[in-house]
């Protein structure tokens, strides 16, 4: 392979890996926005369950709870107060 192949291959490289970038950076970006929602949404569940003693509210501290309180935010924790009052 000669200097002219290998400065072909490497500019055809550089094109693919910066298309491929520039392809998956947005739902890569919403990933991390929806795994910092739900560690958000761990830590709303944990507060809320450390001053159960308190206030009487006791929510499950788990993946799908924490996933609606880090995608909805303050109306998903109505939502499971709501549907715990409910049940």
């Amino acid at each position: 392979m000669d200097l002219n192949q290998k400065v072909i291959a490497v500019i055809l490289a550089s094109f693919f890996l910066i298309a491929l970038l520039r392809i998956f950076s947005t739902p890569f970006r919403l990933a991390l926005k929806l795994l910092a929602n739900t560690l958000l949404g761990f830590l709303a569940l944990w507060a809320v369950n450390l001053t159960a003693g308190v206030t009487g509210i006791v929510l499950g501290l788990n993946l799908w709870n924490a996933l609606v309180i880090g995608v909805l935010g303050l109306p998903g924790f109505a939502l499971l107060l709501l549907v715990q009052w409910i049940l």
